[in-house]
């Protein structure tokens, strides 16, 4: 049997950890401190010294950060956005990070989750959400196609949830969690750069859920809990455009769930990409359901139009389609004034 030793409080801590995902640093802490009791009741000759300070605590930490940087993972500190929490998690900092769930789902699983991750990043008005119908419709439009129920989309949803990637808001909504932001945070900022540049001013973390200066052209972002302490320590103005702000956060624009409006999942959106690809998603979103836009329309309808084509967008706008439903009528009326004319 191999002797008990210091380095022994490390590996115990690492499986508390990796057991729970994310935690605070209150459990954090508590863990550490039982993984060190652990080790001294299985050597009573071994002493450890624990003086329970933040610095043998910090010291303690990058150690084990050390010990970890050769397999590119951290035990990285992050602040709750809601409440301002100190939260830790053992955090993989390759791009590829979301590849870990491969041990806990398939790969239609993934790609579920991967779609909903899009549909949040990419919610309009900074709601940085969805709804469950909106969550549930992206099973639908995986590539390739998969052959997962809608019923067996809602339990995996719902894993989702219990296992810490999502959060489930009690108006229904879907959004990222703590876990997600904590160890998806390079995967978000590859494939989301415009989305994920939303920082806040005070902390410079990035924000999904929080608040905005009302001013039309300012962006300062910030936290709820950053917002609560700008407000108490400062002058009731926005430290950019100085405009005035309310000391309620309720009044303030909102970044998250509040920002959400009604109708704002009627349609799906797809991320912006390279022109070869662009295409592809075009397609995606002819083949939305009752949600997307009108069929496209055939060839015979096309040749009679005799005007030039619309241009090509990633976004269907409704204006757009009532303008090519005018259009389409077009060469039937023209056809009928031929025939008018031939008889007179």
């Amino acid at each position: 049997m191999a002797a008990v030793s210091v380095k022994d409080v490390q590996r115990l801590f690492l499986q508390a950890v990796l057991s729970r995902g994310v935690l605070s640093l209150k459990l954090a802490q508590t863990l550490w401190v039982k993984s060190k009791v652990a080790v001294m009741a299985a050597d009573n000759n071994l002493e450890i010294a624990h003086a329970g300070t933040r610095d043998e605590w910090d010291a303690f930490v990058k150690r084990l950060n050390e010990s970890l940087d050769n397999l590119d993972l951290e035990f990285k500190q992050f602040q709750e956005e809601t409440t301002g929490r100190d939260m830790y998690a053992i955090v993989n900092r390759k791009d590829d990070a979301i590849a870990q769930m491969a041990t806990d789902y398939t790969a239609g699983e993934i790609a579920f989750f991967k779609a909903m991750v899009e549909q949040i990043m990419l919610a309009p008005h900074r709601s940085f959400s969805i709804t469950s119908l909106a969550a549930l419709r992206e099973v639908s439009h995986l590539k390739p196609k998969s052959n997962m129920s809608k019923t067996q989309a809602e339990v995996v949803l719902a894993s989702f949830v219990a296992q810490g990637w999502l959060m489930k808001s009690k108006r229904g909504r879907y959004s990222l969690s703590t876990r997600a932001l904590l160890e998806l945070m390079p995967y978000l900022k590859s494939t989301y750069p415009d989305e994920i540049a939303t920082e806040c001013i005070i902390c410079f973390e990035v924000v999904t859920k929080g608040v905005i200066c009302p001013a039309a052209k300012c962006q300062v972002c910030m936290h709820y809990h950053c917002f609560s302490k700008y407000i108490r320590t400062r002058r009731r103005e926005c430290p950019t455009c100085n405009t005035e702000w309310p000391g309620d956060q309720e009044r303030m624009n909102p970044i998250g769930e509040g920002a959400a409006r009604d109708g704002d999942d009627g349609r799906r959106r797809v991320r912006k990409t390279t022109e070869n690809e662009e295409g592809d998603d075009m397609d995606e979103d002819e083949d939305e359901d009752e949600d997307g836009p009108p069929p496209p329309r055939t060839q015979q309808s096309r040749k009679g139009k005799g005007k030039k084509p619309a241009e090509d967008s990633m976004e269907v706008d409704e204006d757009g389609d009532e303008a090519e439903e005018e259009d389409s009528d077009t060469p039937v009326k023209t056809q009928g004034k031929r025939r008018a004319s031939r008889r007179s």
